[in-house]
């Protein structure tokens, strides 16, 4: 055997021998998933898309189906839809007062219903002319705030859950306001205004009004880290994911997220953003620090589906994300319900 061909011979043993160690060694794991879906609750006869979200607390969700014009109840421990509240126009933002046991729902129309929050026979409903929207529960105060109007009627108002009264003293924007936070151990509200390119910031203490102006545009979802001094605020052009420091409103990340979003929530536990949007997946990003975010997953859904509900870990210590599914042509609308994993 001349020295080339055992050279070669040589070589080839050790392609073999390194080609078995490898087969031998385990694939590389895979990351893993922050959020997998578990369940599907089917809600035959539900048309169009939805808006927003809300939770008793007590082991149901309400979701506006726009389509229909009725809220979607959902008990979660029982997999099924238990209710549908119809005869609101357009309905829109919901919030509940556990205190109170109402439901609160905004309408497209300009009027705010209240419901019963165990046998949801309609209260009363409050007139507020046009367009409201999103709404917001305060426990300290035991208010509703709703935000509502458009153009030089553009407000942030609040009603008494006890008495069911629209109080003096309402914010005028000068916009429609769309998504709106609520610190809870400060005196602001965070206001998105797409329409202006701002955010307004509102001191109920003061009455003062300051306002953020944007480079980006059409900022529609926004949730809060009040402990970090976060504000994370989602616009759809271009589709991105910005945090702000509350303290000075300067812009501390910008970052690619899925398109036509219409929630954000913030998973204080985590530290994790999430984002449904209308092209079938759900951002999720990971705060490294206060200062910086990265995506951490593309978590498959469904086209169009981008109105969610996040409330934390239940009563029973589950922890789950829930994904309001449109009907398609084939199929009923559903309610998804993922299992968030640390």
């Amino acid at each position: 055997m001349t020295k080339a061909n055992s050279l070669g011979m040589a070589f080839a043993l050790l392609a073999a021998s390194a080609g078995q160690a490898a087969a031998q060694e385990p694939a590389p794991a895979e990351p893993p998933k922050p959020l997998i879906l578990t369940e599907a609750i089917p809600m035959p006869g539900v048309q169009g898309r939805f808006d927003h979200f809300t939770s008793d607390g007590k082991g149901h969700i309400f979701v506006s189906s726009v389509g229909s014009n009725t809220i979607e109840v959902i008990d979660v421990s029982a997999r099924v839809r238990t209710h549908s509240i119809p005869g609101i126009p357009e309905p829109q933002g919901l919030a509940f007062a556990p205190e109170a046991n109402k439901l609160y729902a905004g309408s497209g129309e300009g009027k705010l219903y209240i419901y019963d929050g165990t046998s949801f026979d309609l209260i009363k409903i409050l007139d507020f002319q046009d367009d409201v929207d999103n709404l917001r529960y305060d426990p300290a105060t035991k208010r509703i705030y709703v935000g509502y109007g458009a153009e030089e009627t553009g407000a942030i108002a609040a009603v008494d859950t006890k008495t069911n009264e629209r109080l003096p003293g309402e914010f005028k924007l000068g916009a429609h306001p769309e998504s709106f936070q609520l610190e809870k151990n400060g005196p602001n509200i965070y206001v998105n205004l797409p329409d202006l390119k701002q955010i307004a910031v509102i001191n109920r203490t003061t009455q003062a009004i300051a306002r953020w102006s944007l480079s980006i545009e059409q900022n529609f979802p926004m949730a809060l880290d009040e402990a970090e001094h976060r504000l994370f605020v989602v616009t759809h052009q271009p589709a991105r994911l910005a945090v702000f420091n509350t303290q000075t409103g300067q812009l501390i990340a910008n970052l690619p997220c899925v398109q036509e979003a219409d929630e954000v929530y913030f998973d204080a536990a985590r530290k994790r953003i999430y984002i449904p949007g209308a092209e079938a997946y759900i951002s999720v990003f990971q705060e490294k620090d206060p200062g910086h975010y990265q995506l951490l997953a593309k978590v498959p859904s469904s086209l169009g589906a981008r109105t969610a509900g996040y409330f934390g870990k239940g009563k029973k210590g589950f922890d789950r994300f829930f994904l309001a599914v449109p009907a398609r042509s084939a199929s009923a609308a559903e309610m998804w319900i993922y299992s968030v994993q640390d």
